[in-house]
């Protein structure tokens, strides 16, 4: 909702006179009544999706979880179990010249269930979670919405299955608000969903009603095409999805250390990761790490992240598949899709309400390039190790380079914190985010040279010290100039809305609370101003 300015005074001094009542007799607790978006997780068994699984699973709190669905990708499938051989030109099979394809299933476990393991560890954690935040969603109910999707072959949409049945029901049901289904391993089950969907109504007079209500539902979240059933079916055949890929956020994937600017550096050491995850309990045990020793499959030749002591050129006349540098003993492997959901968490920077506005997992760019970040530019079957790691780098930009905030140390302390929640059973043993409001709505009217008031309120559950900025986030805001914000090192600051913005541009601005706590978590507010 907007307000124009003379109405949203008024609210804001009764908004005010309230956040000063509520400062006065205190807050205790950390929820909020902020939206939870509806979400779809759709994954493969790559070890970055069983890391990313374990992060979403401490942020079920934050969102209301439709499925936990198992996916197929170019490089994970089960097969049929039939004999059935199969082979699709360009697949890491043949880019890394193995000889083995067509073959009957590729890097797919003989009983797969990195999700259930995912839920399990979840489930003895519950208990002390459900103390730090009583939204966490049972196990039981967690169990229940894991189901199989399109495994058997990657990009194969032939015929329905437990997982794409899910994700076809959830798209047309009548529950309000958008639908996000995430895509960690290939886009096959949603794809299917889909064509499903239009088999059933395209012959009849419901179909352009069905087409405009899935196009207003439902966003999909991709890490990629990775079986080029985007390309293939879903964008020909129903253009007007909403189609996120976020880029310029925190670098989660393989290459992070390897990227990492010295402020972020640490945040994947191994003596971090082994304060602040590999020691906290189920969730710590199950978290891979470089030479933890384990593999997703037994074997694999690709998976050689969890040797220790060892070269690559070792490693190599094993016929393991080396890819890229070999990192230090028990630091940061990779938890690449951790970009698909982090803009839907409750953070206060309001991500998903539009790509546009970015978060902890990027921002969606002006313009899309429509490329397949996996096999574009592909080399032939005979590549090396280096060129995969030149391809791979080449899709990420040094974060020195990203004018995007650089919200990685915000949320990895955020991470750590959920992970002390999850072995700590007492309250004020582990520290809570502050807890940040506006008084008044956080979408208003203003015009070009307008001063503009604004008041925040912060509280900190455990009691400890806060400091807050406002600054202005120029990627998200249609008008990219400079605003200045006087005070704005406090609740109260004052802009006055430059003379040169357009009518109908957008200025975003954003109050950041971070805590003494350790270790120090950080809340927002976003106010966007929509000039006259």
């Amino acid at each position: 909702m907007k307000i124009n300015f003379k109405t949203y005074k008024k609210v804001q001094n009764l908004a005010v006179g309230f956040l000063m009542m509520s400062s006065v007799f205190g807050q205790t607790q950390t929820v909020s009544n902020q939206e939870r978006p509806r979400i779809i997780i759709t994954a493969d068994p790559e070890l970055d999706d069983s890391n990313s699984m374990i992060r979403f699973l401490l942020y079920s709190s934050d969102l209301d979880i439709d499925g936990l669905v198992y996916a197929s990708s170019a490089f994970h499938w089960k097969g049929d179990g039939k004999g059935t051989k199969w082979f699709v030109p360009s697949r890491e099979y043949s880019r890394f010249g193995t000889g083995i394809c067509p073959c009957e299933s590729w890097r797919w476990g003989e009983d797969e269930k990195f999700i259930h393991d995912a839920v399990d560890a979840y489930a003895k954690s519950y208990s002390n979670l459900k103390i730090h935040n009583p939204n966490y969603p049972s196990p039981k109910v967690l169990k229940s919405k894991i189901k199989y999707g399109n495994i058997e072959f990657d990009g194969d949409i032939s015929k329905d299955s437990e997982g794409s049945k899910l994700i076809k029901a959830a798209i047309l049901d009548d529950k309000p608000g958008k639908l996000y289904v995430t895509a960690w391993g290939g886009l096959s089950t949603i794809a299917r969903a889909l064509k499903s969907i239009q088999e059933e109504f395209e012959n009849t007079t419901d179909w352009e009603k069905i087409q405009t209500k899935v196009a207003r539902k439902l966003v999909i979240l991709p890490s990629g095409d990775q079986d080029d059933t985007y390309a293939s079916y879903i964008k020909p055949n129903w253009p007007k999805l909403d189609y996120r890929e976020f880029v310029d956020g925190p670098n989660y994937g393989y290459t992070a250390p390897l990227k990492a600017s010295l402020e972020n550096a640490k945040y994947f050491s191994a003596d971090w990761m082994k304060k602040n995850i590999s020691n906290k309990g189920a969730f710590g045990e199950l978290y891979r790490v470089w030479g933890d020793g384990k593999q997703m499959v037994k074997n694999d030749i690709v998976d050689f992240f969890g040797f220790s002591g060892v070269t690559a050129e070792e490693l190599k006349k094993q016929g393991y598949k080396v890819w890229m540098p070999l990192q230090p003993k028990g630091s940061f492997l990779s938890e690449g899709d951790n970009f698909t959901f982090m803009n839907m968490l409750g953070n206060g920077l309001r991500s998903y309400e539009s790509g546009s506005y970015g978060g902890w997992g990027g921002i969606e760019p002006a313009s899309k390039a429509n490329s397949n970040m996996f096999f574009d530019n592909a080399a032939d079957g005979n590549n090396s190790a280096e060129a995969m790691a030149n391809l791979m780098a080449s899709k990420e930009k040094s974060e020195k380079e990203l004018a995007f905030p650089n919200f990685l140390p915000q949320a990895m302390n955020d991470f750590a914190a959920r992970l002390t929640w999850s072995t700590t059973p007492t309250f004020s043993k582990a520290n809570h985010e502050p807890i940040v409001k506006i008084a008044g709505p956080t979408n208003i009217r203003s015009s070009a040279g307008e001063k503009v008031p604004l008041y925040g309120s912060v509280t900190d559950p455990d009691g400890n010290k806060v400091t807050v900025k406002w600054w202005q986030s120029k990627q998200a805001g249609t008008y990219n100039g400079d605003v200045e914000i006087s005070k704005s090192d406090s609740l109260n600051p004052e802009i006055i809305v430059p003379k040169t913005v357009k009518s109908g541009q957008t200025i975003h601005l954003i109050l950041e609370a971070t805590d003494n706590g350790t270790p120090a978590l950080t809340r927002y507010q976003r106010v966007i101003i929509t000039v006259r």
